[in-house]
């Protein structure tokens, strides 16, 4: 176990307050103690340690028996979330609020009973026990309350706040009850080029968000006292307990990979900016100043490639509608279930096995018509076996070829982990998963695109498929910084429900250049309009993720022997780069992250470096430093 790893424990000893019985020879489950405010001094009420002697074979039983238990409760939670997600009724959510409140309350029961009996010892205990000691405190995203009630409302509020989301519609007056869901309300952002269609579908799907804002401060509050049960400040010192490091390091290791690549993305967002004026003018997009957030082409501005064709000006058609990619996939005839075989397709030239044939019998690709449902993408892995599912309403373009790549990584890396433990059933740290996906939709290239005939010809220069996946990627980065940023903020008590909206949009005028294209106020809720948010589910990760995909990429590419320019590399079919990603896969969360980056990019690949995506983008950097000369950057 790592320094880090051991003051973690210490700080949980140091504040979980549970009692055991002063003389037993072993030692017996704990009763955990209700902490008095302020808290009291580390040992006031003491806790009986297992003997060094017995503490090995006891830890060993404990979490043989605690895991066996979690692997049930986890599977029944996923089952209820499975079928609440695709048929969204009251009883649907009552089941859903039922089984996660039963993995709250065991989880946290069990963290403190844990550190109750071993942690005093930990120092004592095998490295794989001790690992388990602390991936047992993290294992809960909303980490229940002692308290049943406050657990069970803590679940119920949960799973109500992503119910709102799920259902949430705008009924513009104009259509005379005719209401539009976030896809169509999407598809406007993405298609129209009139700015009072863009502000009102922007300001429409943020309708559904304020009656959020009380059930998120209720949330914080029972969470919070859930994560101080286990030993954490607050939420967010536990969510960024979670990569091996301290939540002080975690949020330093953001800021040194955010300033890594922001030169980037500024000259992005300056390049970006300058293509909008001369769509709507300066007096909409005035130089100097952070872009109206509704004229980026997505919901929350955090990929702008709906709106390539404005940037390229007299260079391409701006009116020509979706992607070369789009009209192959529609040319060919795709349907959602023959993109996903086509990405399962990518998985199987690596030398990874198929995915089983319930895959294609459970998952669900098309939006149903008779129902309620999460149409937001999201990979399961049901049994925490080989129950593999995704759930997804997929539509026929190339941005939906992407993402099933990314979602079907999920599925990969869960099958690829499934004879580990329960409680290293995971990926190494959370940005890993959500990157492994991506990593292989790099290698979906302008030349395998070809190769697989769905399009014609190369581009002639590499700067039209650079620029489009920079604003894809590029565009997301601070996003993916600022969401959680906010949140630590709102966990920890620095901002609360009287700056929620203001805070919110500080910080998205701070990192992405972007501001409210109308005025708001503490009446919104504007962080609930992201799906994330609602159903309080950590984002940092992503932000990682598109961080160690681009690393990924080059160490796999350096495995595969390729030695030319990073972006024309495709791993498709090579099976040394494929035995590379199948090795850091199956280690699954047994072992520090870092090991299992080295499993993949051998010696020296020791830490996260965002270097990764400069490489990749090299050539589309020099050329928005040319188009930039002369133009007032920054905001």
């Amino acid at each position: 176990m790592t320094r880090i790893s051991q003051i973690l424990l210490s700080a949980l000893l140091a504040t979980l307050l549970v009692s055991c019985a002063p003389n037993a020879a072993t030692c017996p489950p704990c009763k955990t103690v209700v902490r008095p405010e302020p808290m009291t001094q580390p040992g006031s009420i003491p806790c009986k340690p297992c003997p060094e002697a017995t503490a090995e074979a006891e830890a060993a039983a404990f979490f043989k028996e605690t895991e066996a238990e979690l692997l049930k409760l986890w599977t029944r939670a996923a089952r209820a979330a499975w079928i609440k997600m695709t048929y969204i009724t009251v009883d649907t959510e009552a089941s859903e609020v039922e089984a996660n409140e039963a993995v709250m309350n065991y989880t946290g029961d069990k963290a403190a009973e844990a550190q109750c009996r071993f942690g005093e010892v930990a120092d004592k205990l095998s490295p794989t026990l001790r690992r388990k000691l602390t991936a047992l405190r993290v294992s809960t995203g909303l980490p229940a309350p002692a308290d049943a009630q406050k657990a069970a409302e803590l679940a119920r509020l949960d799973s109500s706040m992503e119910s709102t989301y799920g259902k949430g519609k705008f009924c513009p007056p104009r259509l005379k009850g005719k209401c539009l869901t976030l896809g169509q309300l999407s598809e406007v952002l993405a298609r129209s080029r009139k700015p009072e269609e863009l502000l009102e579908a922007w300001l429409g799907w943020r309708t559904i968000a304020p009656p959020m804002r009380d059930q998120l401060t209720k949330v914080v509050a029972l969470a919070n006292e859930g994560a101080r049960r286990l030993g954490f400040a607050d939420v967010g010192e536990l969510w960024r307990s979670r990569f091996d490091m301290s939540p002080a390091a975690m949020a330093r290791e953001v800021d040194r990979l955010w300033l890594q690549v922001k030169p980037l993305y500024n000259d992005l967002h300056c390049f970006t900016r300058a293509g909008l004026q001369k769509t709507y003018g300066k007096a909409l997009v005035p130089d100097g100043q952070p872009i109206p957030a509704h004229l980026l082409g997505n919901m929350w501005s955090q990929s702008w490639d709906n709106i390539k064709g404005q940037l390229w000006g007299d260079q391409k058609k701006k009116a020509r509608p979706g992607s070369e990619l789009d009209r192959a996939l529609v040319k060919k005839k795709m349907t959602p279930t023959s993109m996903a075989r086509a990405a399962e397709n990518f998985f199987i030239s690596l030398g990874l096995a198929p995915l089983p044939k319930t895959f294609w019998e459970r998952s669900m690709f098309d939006k149903p018509r008779d129902r309620e449902v999460v149409c937001h993408a999201y990979a399961f892995d049901v049994d925490f076996a080989d129950d593999l599912r995704i759930k997804m309403c997929i539509k026929v373009n190339g941005e939906d070829f992407t993402t099933l790549h990314h979602e079907l990584g999920h599925n990969y890396y869960d099958r690829a982990y499934s004879s580990q433990d329960p409680l290293f059933r995971d990926s190494a740290h959370p940005g890993f998963h959500e990157g492994l996906g991506d990593t292989i939709s790099l290698s979906v290239t302008p030349g395998y695109l070809v190769e697989k005939g769905l399009l014609a010809a190369e581009p002639k220069n590499d700067i039209e498929p650079l620029l489009d996946r920079a604003l894809k990627k590029v565009a997301f980065l601070p996003f993916g910084v600022l969401t959680d940023r906010w949140r630590w903020a709102v966990f920890s008590g620095e901002v609360g429900p009287d700056a929620y909206n203001k805070s919110w949009w500080a910080l998205r005028e701070k990192y992405q250049g972007v501001k409210a294209p109308a005025p708001r106020s503490e009446a919104d809720f504007d962080p609930g309009s992201k799906y994330h948010i609602a159903a309080n589910y950590p984002y940092t990760r992503y932000f990682l993720a598109t961080v160690l995909q681009f690393q990924f990429h080059r160490a796999l590419c350096r495995a595969a022997g390729y030695k030319g320019p990073l972006h024309k590399c495709s791993v498709y079919g090579n099976k040394a780069a494929g035995k590379r990603l199948a090795a850091m896969m199956a280690m699954g969360s047994s072992r520090p992250w870092t090991e299992a980056l080295k499993a993949l990019g051998g010696a020296g690949e020791d830490k996260m470096d965002a270097t990764a995506i400069l490489d990749y983008f090299k050539p589309l950097h020099a050329w928005l430093k040319e188009q930039n000369k002369g133009r007032e950057c920054g905001w």
